[in-house]
Order: C-alpha cells, then structure tokens, then sequence
C-alpha cells in the first residue's frame, strides 16, 4: 500500500479530533471504512499510529513522528487546492459558500442572500458538527459559517478566524411529549424531566457534554438514547424520550416545547469567517461578509418572532427579539 495524501489527512483528523468517529465525521466517511483505512495504514507502515483508549485515540511515539512529517504536506496540499479553487472562483465569476449547522434561521438567510444577489452561484452546506465547518471556513472551502457553540463545551476554532456574535446566550428549550405532565407548565424544572430518557445525537459537538453538565449540577443521573434528531423528534411524539431543541423551533404533532427554569442549557449563536483585508484576490471581502451578517440577523429575527415559546420567553425575560451589540447592527446592516 502506498500512503496518499488522503491517508495523511486522515491521520491529522483523527489527531485533531481525538477520535476515530468524530474525525469519520469531519472526513465525510463512515467510522468503519476510517477504522480500516488506520488499519492498513497502520500495517503499511509497521506499527501502531494510536493508541485507542476510552476517552479517544491519542498518538503513540510512532504516530507522532509521523504526524510531524504528515502536517506539513497537508497543510500545502490544502494551500495547493484553496489557491486552484480560488483561481476557478475568479473564472466563474460571483460566488458564495455558506455554512450552517442547523437552523431555523437558515433557509431565511439564503434566502435573502439570493434576493440582493441574485446572479450570484451560491452553495450550502448544512452538518451537525460545528468544528468541521470552522475547518472549512479556515480550509477557505467555506466563505463563512452559522455555528453554536455550547456553554462549557468550548469549539476548536481554527486561528485566522473571526467571530460575529449573533446571540451570546440563547437558551435550549426542551422538546416533550404534549401529555408529559411537565408539559402543562409555561416553564419547565430541570427536575420534572430528569428522571426521562433524553435523546441526544452525539455527532453534535457539544451536545452531550452540555445536557450531561445540566443534569449533573442538579444533581441527576441522566439516562440516555443517542440518534439523530429526525428520530428523537419521532421518540418525543410518541412519548419515549425528551430532547433539548433550538427555541425557535416549532413543535409537531404531539410535542410540547417548553423553557427550562433558569435555562441550565445555552449556546452561543456566531458566524465565522476568515480574517481578510479588504480586496483579497478570490475571497469574500470584509463588505460581504458584514452584509452576510446582516442577512443572518434579519434571518434569525424573522425565525424567533416565528416561535410563539420563544416570543413569549423573550417577553418574560424583558429580552429584545435579538440582543446583539445594536450599533454593531446597525453599522453591517449600512453595508447590506
């Protein structure tokens, strides 16, 4: 076997991300084709490159030694193909990449990122792991990206970023069955749904690791399913498990949503993008991106007055629909 280039960047990841899932993640593969790929790695190269421990998958002697070779020629193949991309960007004219985990305030930002450009080529790309499109954004194979970050679970934001702030504390709702006897309040004790199973999906940096900090400083023991969210929405409506949700989402057939008291779960909500001088040959320039930010705030504004528990959480707490920095706001929005 000869080792490719593929196979150095798969070994950055695993690295990087101190897993062999969540670097399987942010490669776009399967755990198990990554697993047997590190297999034949390791055998090409005759010795152990990880140890897999139960936190994760750290670098032996060997794997280190090797990584210290593998993450230059990366980093150049990852400059050789930001630098072609960028060359094809000017040919093809006007173009936009924009990146998100999900949200309800993505559809309403492409959305008016299309009204005020409309010739230009705009893509998305929607994943569950805020870290791999903050790597994206770096890998200039992102113009910027809508990201959360959760309280206590810190992301790995790559150096030459910057951060524009949309929300600095949002509080996570809890999504539960509409008979759930918790459900009949307007705000919801941590206590009274701790005793449920609560399904999270833990390829969401952070996701996990925020609920588990919740119910542990209260206390709690949490038991837990993991899956992804179209699942846990179906497990919520048929009364088998709750769920931490976005505030502004909007409740199906079945399902109640509803505040915690003293909102134990928060996220802070920014957009990420390199930190560029104004005019740099084949990037988004600075102008743009405030403009970006100015389509995402409207977006996100337009999807909280959407959400009548969140509308009504924003009342009672006497919050503005959108507490950012008002002159910063109104500053991106000149620029829009």
């Amino acid at each position: 076997m000869e080792l490719e280039v593929r196979h150095l960047r798969a070994l950055c990841a695993i690295a990087d991300t101190g897993s062999v899932r969540k670097a399987a993640r942010q490669l776009g593969m399967t755990q198990p084709s990554l697993t047997t790929q590190l297999r034949r790695i390791e055998s090409a190269l005759g010795g152990q490159l990880f140890s897999r421990e139960r936190t994760g998958s750290r670098p032996t002697p060997l794997g280190r030694t090797v990584l210290c070779r593998a993450r230059p020629l990366v980093a150049e193949m990852n400059t050789l193909v930001a630098e072609t991309q960028a060359a094809v960007v000017r040919a093809a004219g006007p173009h936009l990449r924009i990146g998100g985990t999900a949200s309800r305030a993505m559809a309403g930002w492409v959305s008016r990122v299309h009204a005020r450009l409309p010739d230009a080529d705009t893509t998305i790309r929607v994943d569950v792991s805020a870290n791999a499109l903050l790597q994206m954004v770096a890998l200039n194979q992102l113009d910027v990206a809508f990201v959360h970050e959760v309280e206590g679970a810190p992301l790995r934001i790559p150096d030459g970023l910057e951060r524009r702030v949309l929300v600095a504390r949002e509080p996570q709702f809890i999504a539960l069955h509409a008979h759930h006897p918790a459900a009949r309040q307007s705000v919801v004790p941590l206590s009274d749904v701790a005793g449920d199973r609560w399904m999270v999906d833990p390829s969401v940096d952070g996701e996990w690791d925020g609920v588990q900090r919740a119910l542990r400083a209260s206390g709690f023991t949490p038991r837990v399913a993991y899956g992804d969210y179209l699942t846990a929405a179906d497990m919520v409506a048929a009364g088998e498990a709750v769920a931490p949700c976005q505030p502004t989402s909007q409740p199906r057939h079945g399902m109640a949503i509803r505040p915690l008291r003293g909102d134990p779960i928060a996220v802070e909500l920014f957009m990420a993008s390199r930190a560029l001088p104004e005019g740099t040959a084949g990037e988004v320039g600075t102008a743009e991106v405030d403009a970006l930010y100015a389509d995402l705030v409207a977006a996100y504004r337009e999807a909280a007055a959407a959400a009548t528990t969140y509308r009504q959480w924003l009342a009672r707490n006497n919050r503005p629909l959108l507490y950012v920095d008002e002159d910063e706001l109104s500053r991106t929005a000149g620029c829009a």
